[in-house]
């Protein structure tokens, strides 16, 4: 049974939210942005160039988005590899145009023949008929799909924008806040200055790419750009070169910048021993909390605090070990005392 496209196609059935609805993509874009990593040739079912494919709450689009011909759980994107094309091969005419015309359901937005497989005329006259994209690549289809899964999920994940300034710090994700004019600019400068990367400045976008990894990513019109108040804009790549910016980098410490006065300072808990976190899309992001004052070392200290959150993930805690230390020191003494008067 042939079913006509539908008037909003791609969309399928399922009802999304209003926020996914703006996480969408056009089987144009998909083409353009993928066409000469992938070797893409476009086939056939040129008028299907305007479907989306849309974010969904329910389908995640590193799962049910892309993946080789099913029958039974149905892809928005069918791939079509070296296994699938001797199977259908293998087929009489009258069943390989049955199976090929169960493709066709309302979710389909385009189909991908991997492998430079030969492409079955009949397939190519029901994409045109359906106004479904048809793609070739000369790519294995496991390539394919793990590309297009990838390139999805970023394209396609929840997202959400933050003041502040993102770095790259010792291979590390820090996001620089705090009050305006506090000084991020200017610590970030100077991180820079010491090898570390920028990321974004001012405005950050954060995108949620797996159930617990966020990516940081720089508008495209602030790119490259950091803001000094009393300097002015600068071109970072500019003045420090390639090595100075970073296109993206996973989120992984928040350092924000507090200022205290003289009195504030002793009334900080000097320990730190109860870790604080702060939710971006609702992963928990390890937060440290900097103190400004006159005299302070901000990019050393932003530094050490990364170190010492490298040395967190791999099970060392100093904070820990120092009081245990204490403990043990405290629990000696007093066996000692009590042997003593006895």
């Amino acid at each position: 049974d042939r079913r006509p496209p539908r008037p909003l196609p791609g969309l399928g059935t399922r009802r999304v939210s209003a926020e996914a609805a703006l996480r969408q993509i056009s089987v144009q874009r998909l083409f353009d942005d993928n066409a000469d990593r992938l070797g893409l040739h476009w086939k056939g079912g040129r008028q299907g160039g305007n479907r989306v494919l849309t974010a969904d709450s329910e389908l995640k689009p590193t799962v049910g988005q892309v993946g080789h011909m099913n029958m039974i759980h149905p892809f928005r994107i069918q791939i079509l590899g070296a296994a699938e094309g001797t199977y259908l091969r293998g087929l009489a005419e009258a069943e390989l145009r049955g199976l090929i015309s169960r493709l066709f359901t309302p979710e389909l937005i385009a189909i991908v023949v991997a492998n430079g497989e030969d492409v079955p005329q009949f397939l190519q006259d029901e994409c045109n008929q359906h106004h479904v994209a048809l793609f070739t690549s000369p790519q294995p289809s496991p390539h394919l799909v793990d590309v297009i899964r990838l390139y999805l999920a970023r394209v396609l994940a929840e997202s959400t924008t933050l003041h502040g300034v993102f770095l790259d710090v010792l291979e590390m994700g820090v996001l620089i806040t705090g009050a305006s004019a506090i000084g991020k600019s200017e610590l970030a400068l100077e991180l820079i200055s010491r090898g570390n990367g920028l990321v974004a400045d001012d405005i950050v976008e954060f995108y949620r790419i797996s159930p617990d990894t966020i990516e940081g990513r720089c508008p495209a019109v602030l790119r490259d750009f950091l803001e000094v108040r009393g300097i002015g804009v600068l071109n970072i790549r500019t003045i420090f070169g390639e090595t100075a910016v970073r296109p993206r980098k996973l989120l992984k410490l928040i350092v924000h910048l507090e200022d205290h006065g003289h009195e504030a300072f002793t009334d900080l808990d000097r320990l730190q021993v109860n870790a604080t976190y702060q939710d971006v899309l609702s992963v928990p992001i390890r937060k440290v909390t900097i103190p400004v004052a006159a005299g302070r070392n901000l990019a050393v200290l932003v530094e050490a605090a990364v170190r010492n959150f490298v040395l967190n993930q791999r099970g060392i805690d100093s904070t820990k070990e120092f009081i245990e230390r204490q403990q043990r020191l405290m629990d000696d003494g007093g066996e000692r005392s009590r042997w003593t008067c006895c």
